[in-house]
């Protein structure tokens, strides 16, 4: 039986030196993965609200759907749903094909990030 390798992107928090390593090491040829970064867990839970996570989990894996049919698929309104997804559009997080459905283009999400002490 041969072993399915999910095409899994890492959300998290990073720092713009982060994410130049990440770069840089890339032009290197280093495999990096998959990565959407925020500048701060602050922005992340602003950007990645519930409602909006819950249109992430219907398109994962998906493939390209219109923005009445996932309004359609979680039960909500076309204009609310329509909102989030150019939230999630500008972000980054989902793209926009030629045709005008939106993708998420990953099999999986890994929510990555450390919470420390205040200094």
């Amino acid at each position: 039986m041969a072993e399915t390798t999910l095409n899994t992107v890492r959300i998290g928090v990073s720092t713009l030196d982060e994410t130049k390593r990440r770069l840089s090491a890339a032009f290197r040829g280093e495999p990096q993965g998959q990565f959407i970064s925020f500048a701060s867990i602050e922005l992340m839970w602003k950007t990645l609200t519930p409602k909006r996570w819950e249109l992430i989990r219907i398109l994962t894996a998906a493939g390209p759907m219109t923005i009445r049919e996932a309004a359609r698929r979680i039960h909500r309104d076309v204009k609310a749903v329509h909102g989030d997804i150019q939230a999630l559009l500008k972000s980054g997080v989902l793209e926009k094909t030629e045709d005008g459905r939106v993708l998420f283009p990953y099999d999986a999400v890994h929510v990555d990030f450390t919470i420390t002490a205040a200094a």
